[in-house]
């Protein structure tokens, strides 16, 4: 599938999107593991839909401007750029941090461009009872047990990595504390703010994800307006890497469901 990769600039902030495929805009935000983690879930979607995939600035050599310092500030920007393309009936499809940024953005329409969500094993809320696994307190090993349901086949032992991969990565992990390291990984207002967001919203939870669990996803389906919790079995926190067949079959459908053409489109 062919990609288009530009780097559109804002003002002082570029972004650095990735775009395949045609058909209903999908706008797919990656997590703290960077574009990688959702490279599979774009190739699929763009066999269907217009993919919109951006690296997140900061995020593997990117430029993140000094203001740029909360997930506030990114979701307000990736609004911005679905508004100033004129895009509608946006699907906005965010695993992990990008679940969070997809939650902020979805508050934040008022212009009701976006008219569906996929949250995958977010972050963004606080839940008392459920919290949210601080990753950087975590060894290599313990970060594998907590992130996949089969850690053994997934583990990446850092002191065998090149070291210019390495860096990367440690480069994608101080971005993330700088933008949601204090409050850890979540909003306190978020939660509560969710009620109003009313567009179909399917999240999607890994039945083994020990970062944040399922009770975790199930409150934060509890509190949106129109959502919808499904588990995925033999999954972690990346259930697109770990049961893609499975995950890309329950988007698929909720991208066909949340469409506000579906119900005007022959045999919708």
């Amino acid at each position: 599938m062919p990609t288009d990769r530009t780097a559109l600039v804002y003002e002082d902030l570029s972004l650095t999107v990735s775009e395949a495929g045609a058909g209903r805009p999908v706008l797919i935000l990656h997590g703290g593991g960077g574009p990688a983690t959702v490279a599979g879930l774009a190739e699929h979607l763009a066999r269907t839909a217009h993919t919109i995939t951006p690296v997140h600035p900061g995020w593997d050599g990117t430029h993140r401007p000094d203001w740029l310092t909360g997930i506030d500030d990114l979701a307000l920007a990736y609004l911005h750029h679905l508004h100033d393309r004129r895009l509608e009936d946006v699907l906005v499809v965010g695993s992990s941090l990008g679940g969070w940024i997809a939650a902020e953005m979805a508050v934040r329409d008022t212009a009701g461009i976006i008219t569906g969500l996929v949250l995958i094993d977010a972050v963004g809320v606080h839940v008392g009872t459920e919290p949210i696994t601080d990753v950087s307190a975590l060894d290599a090993r313990g970060l594998a047990e907590h992130s996949w349901h089969d850690p053994d086949r997934h583990y990446l032992d850092p002191t065998r990595l090149p070291a210019g991969q390495l860096a990367v990565r440690q480069a994608n992990m101080a971005t993330m504390r700088t933008l949601a390291g204090d409050p850890y990984m979540h909003d306190p207002k978020l939660l509560r703010r969710l009620g109003r967001v009313t567009v179909p919203s399917l999240l999607l939870w890994g039945e083994s994800d020990r970062i944040v669990t399922p009770a975790y996803g199930t409150a934060y389906a509890d509190a949106l307006g129109n959502g919808r919790f499904e588990v995925v079995p033999e999954a972690g926190h990346l259930p697109q890497i770990e049961q893609p067949e499975a995950t890309f079959a329950l988007i698929d459908a909720h991208l066909r469901r949340s469409s506000t053409r579906a119900a005007i489109a022959p045999g919708g």
